[in-house]
């Protein structure tokens, strides 16, 4: 069986229509033959693509609706309908025309990422600067990045600075400047400057790469909607040829038989759902929310219950070192270059701000040969024959060393000033204590305050820092609860509770500390930016500029997703039924049953399209909310 193009099916419905109004012409200069013979000719000519379709359902043992409209059209010709033949034939094309049209809309925020992609890269090799194709470029190769130029590599920044635009990335439009070692994605675009970077990622395995990824999947993965509809679709079908058989057994009308069959083809039931599907997941993936599939889209829309980690999530996950305090041996100097060599071998937020003030002062440090990391503790590691533990409390007290009171004193104090308190221990004895403050992040408050008016019941924070930074966050930002001091292992069983509870859990953190309870919420929701590769394998939604106004945003497309999908279903099901109800009385025939059809289909298309545009200037963050403090850290 031969196989039909979009562009030969095109110039068929054009024709089909040319020789429609053509015959039409015909009628009206009474040449009633030459009409007969355009009208079949239309009909023949236009059902070429709807036969070779219908042909290949019944090859694979289902009932389409192009089998429909093929019985249909066959029956039409049988009984001299010839008018009806044609023009049901030329509108179910030129209806599968605007689809398509329509829908490519509804898939155009995924095909603008994929326009994004660089192609691509200006690479140093022999000491000479190259132009290779981006899948070329090796991991380690040193590559120049102009103004206006694509970064065609996640990397990191080696010589230069730039202000980068990474729209494609986080949804965010306002270019970042980046400078002597920060990160830089691919696909984003240099505004202005110059930069030199180290090829980390390439190729498939680049943050954008991903992206375009997750998405393709997504639009492709169903709702329990779109499932339940396929599986309808299924029996209904065969059961409408079934009724339309029983509909001429009972009238002996073999027009009126046709026409039902026609019209209760179910085009808007099957499609509505899937297209609200596309339109959702496009919109997020515009505005840097990776919604990871229509059932994750369909549970988000029922979460009741949010639970936050703090750091990176809550605040913005930059600490700095506010104090350190010595009570021994060491210097101030000498004690931060050793416990920043010893937290190089630390994943954690706190580790790299101790590591970054070292750096800041001029330190070159050594990755430790021995060291370990405790989960949600700290480290132990050895350091120029020290042993040097460094953590909270939990941590010097697994070690069995001892807090005297002017140690303690002093940690109380810089906790109820906002701090978190890490204690540095060498070869067994306290020798200082390091003060490290974050912040809130500024869109928190209005975030936070737009998920409650959309139906968010509870708002509740796990941290494993201290009480008092704890307390100070959650009075700061108004949330039902807040727990203290938690281990990784805490946070699990708390979501598990949640749930057991009857409560729809979402688990907000950074992808990196929090996986496991990420993993086990309803709906794991990861911050991108700090945990990027983790948290697109841990959580069902990412938010890639790490701002929770986008966390707002996507609960809030979640609803809409659905209730347009709702929308759709409830508009096809119902059209369907007028139809039946207008064959019945005689008051809809077999082309004008067909238009309503087509009609109705291209109705919840363009419903569904209006996703696209969801939302849009609500996502811009209002960066004059006050209310900022400083405050601790230690997840």
């Amino acid at each position: 069986m031969m196989k039909i193009t979009t562009k030969h099916k095109n110039y068929l419905t054009a024709l089909a229509g040319i020789a429609i109004v053509a015959s039409f012409v015909a009628g009206r200069l009474e040449l009633s033959q030459l009409k007969d013979v355009g009208l079949i000719f239309a009909t023949c000519i236009a059902s070429v693509p709807i036969v070779i379709k219908a042909y290949q359902a019944v090859r694979m043992k289902a009932f389409s609706i192009e089998l429909l409209v093929t019985i249909a059209v066959v029956g039409a010709l049988f009984i001299g309908e010839y008018v009806e033949s044609a023009v049901v034939t030329f509108l179910f094309l030129f209806g599968a025309y605007l689809e398509a049209r329509t829908l490519e809309k509804t898939r155009s925020s995924l095909k603008e990422l994929v326009e994004m992609a660089p192609q691509e890269a200006i690479v140093i090799r022999n000491g000479e600067q190259t132009v290779v194709p981006v899948e070329q470029v090796d991991e380690g190769e040193r590559i120049i990045i102009r103004s206006g130029g694509k970064v065609p590599v996640d990397g990191r920044i080696v010589a230069g600075q730039a202000s980068i635009v990474e729209a494609s990335v986080t949804g965010e439009s306002t270019p970042v400047v980046k400078k002597l070692a920060d990160n830089v994605y691919s696909g984003t675009i240099v505004d202005s400057g110059y930069v030199e970077v180290i090829a980390e990622r390439v190729g498939d395995e680049t943050t954008f790469a991903k992206i375009i990824e997750l998405v393709e999947e997504a639009q492709e993965s169903k709702t329990k909607t779109e499932k339940f509809l396929d599986r309808f679709s299924n029996v209904y079908t065969p059961a409408v040829v079934l009724l339309s058989i029983i509909v001429y057994v009972i009238t002996k009308d073999l027009h009126l038989a046709i026409t039902f069959l026609v019209v209760a083809c179910p085009g808007a039931l099957v499609i509505g759902a899937p297209v609200s599907n596309v339109a959702g997941i496009g919109n997020g993936a515009k505005h840097g929310v990776l919604v990871k599939g229509g059932e994750i889209m369909d549970t988000f829309s029922k979460v009741d219950t949010l639970l936050f980690d703090k750091t990176g999530t809550l605040t913005k996950g930059k600490p700095e070192v506010t104090e350190i305090m010595t009570f021994g041996r060491f210097e101030r100097e000498q004690l931060l270059r050793i416990v920043a060599q010893a937290e190089m071998i630390s994943e954690h937020h706190l580790g790299k701000t101790i590591v970054k003030e070292a750096r800041s002062k001029g330190y070159d440090m050594k990755t430790p040969a021995e060291g370990e990391i405790i989960k949600g503790n700290g480290i132990r590691a050895k350091v120029d024959g020290h042993h040097v533990v460094v953590g909270n409390r939990n941590l010097i007290d697994e070690e069995v060393i001892e807090i005297i009171g002017e140690i303690e004193h002093y940690a109380v104090a810089r906790e109820r000033l906002g701090n978190t308190v890490i204690f540095a221990a060498v070869d067994g004895r306290i020798e200082g204590i390091f003060s490290i403050a974050d912040q809130v992040r500024e869109d928190a408050p209005k975030a936070l305050a737009e998920m409650r008016k959309n139906g968010i019941k509870k708002i509740i924070m796990l941290t494993g820092d201290n009480q008092y930074t704890a307390e100070l966050v959650a009075n700061q930002l108004g949330l039902d609860e807040y727990h203290a001091e938690m281990l990784p292992e805490d946070k699990v069983e708390y979501v598990k509770q949640l749930k057991e509870q009857g409560h729809v859990v979402s688990m907000a953190g950074d992808g990196i500390n929090d996986a496991p309870a990420i993993a086990t919420a309803d709906i794991g929701l990861a911050m991108g930016e700090g945990g990027t590769e983790v948290s697109m394998e841990t959580a069902d939604v990412v938010l890639m500029a790490d701002k929770l106004m986008q966390f707002s945003h996507a609960y809030s497309l979640s609803k809409a997703t659905i209730r347009n999908m709702k929308q759709n279903t409830y508009f096809a099901v119902g059209t369907v039924f007028l139809l039946l109800f207008g064959v019945l009385i005689g008051s809809v025939h077999l082309a004008s049953g067909m238009f309503i059809h087509e009609a109705s289909v291209l109705l919840v298309i363009l419903n569904a399209m209006r996703l696209i545009r969801f939302n849009h200037k609500n996502t811009t963050i209002e960066e004059d909310l006050d209310n900022v403090v400083s405050l601790g850290y230690n997840e």
